[in-house]
């Protein structure tokens, strides 16, 4: 999965010849884009207007490179059967592959009923929905500080909170066929999955209203996750909770996470060939409808 673009001072957002220069360098024969969303709190017409802008540049600039680059349309969530419109636009008329989110909208959970027509549109369409986090805004003051915590644990928690309301407030029930892709290992929910299933177990009263028809660590199987998790422990963990079927190469380029992302995959002992091409491209492609 490539990276994200919400910063217009980086030079390196810039699809250029030194963009593709350092694709080379990294092994990197693809990537998708995405637009990370700063646009959830936009009016209906401005929201309509600022996306069309987005979709459509987004399919000039993989038009013009058709071998390098495949993007996900950007969506008004924030008006979600307007978000359906967009996402069913962008995949039909202008070939893009799926739609990006963020991990909340202003501080409402995915999981809300409201959403519900355009998990519907996602899930007729087939099309991959990748998930970027945005922070925890209301950790904030606790974060703040030494570290940049407000992004090393606020943005893996922000994905980690999405995709677990989505799980016990029953989301992934309605929508069984729904395909979300968790970015920077779908935060920590894989790490600590075998807790959440003890929970209604522990506590069932908590978990009266909307009982999962699965245990959390099941879910796990029918959502994705990119690889951006650094060490060959992490990923041999992520693809043990998961399975090499769900886990996709992910770079977050431009922002300087890494520069080995198919060396990582490369280098993590005892994956098979066949594991490594899943993960480097395979899975991707299948996903994106990517043919070679």
């Amino acid at each position: 999965m490539g990276g994200q673009v919400n910063s217009p001072g980086n030079a390196a957002l810039t699809l250029s010849a030194e963009r593709l220069r350092k694709m080379d360098e990294q092994g990197i024969d693809m990537e998708a884009l995405s637009i990370n969303p700063t646009w959830y709190s936009a009016d209906r017409e401005l929201a309509a207007k600022v996306i069309k802008i987005q979709n459509e540049g987004l399919a000039k600039l993989c038009a013009a490179q058709p071998d390098r680059f495949v993007a996900f349309a950007t969506v008004a969530l924030q008006h979600p059967d307007l978000a359906a419109q967009q996402l069913e636009d962008g995949i039909k008329r202008l070939g893009l592959r799926g739609g990006s989110i963020g991990a909340s909208v202003n501080g409402e959970e995915l999981s809300a009923p409201r959403f519900d027509p355009f998990w519907a549109k996602a899930e007729e369409l087939g099309a991959l929905l990748f998930m970027h986090p945005q922070g925890a805004p209301e950790l904030q003051k606790r974060l703040k500080g030494n570290g940049m915590l407000t992004n090393v644990i606020g943005n893996p928690l922000d994905t980690t909170i999405a995709l677990s309301r989505m799980i016990f407030d029953g989301t992934l029930d309605k929508f069984p066929r729904l395909k979300i892709c968790g970015a920077h290992g779908g935060g920590y929910l894989p790490a600590y999955a075998d807790r959440f299933d003890h929970g209604c177990l522990t506590f069932p009263e908590s978990c009266s209203k909307t009982m999962p028809k699965k245990r959390a660590t099941e879910y796990l199987k029918q959502l994705y996750f990119d690889s951006l998790i650094f060490t060959p422990e992490a990923l041999r963990h992520l693809i043990a909770e998961c399975g090499v079927s769900q886990v996709m190469m992910g770079t977050d380029y431009p922002y300087p996470w890494t520069t080995t992302s198919v060396d990582h995959i490369l280098n993590t002992p005892n994956l098979s060939d066949a594991d490594r091409r899943a993960i480097l491209g395979d899975n991707a492609a299948k996903l994106l409808r990517i043919t070679s």
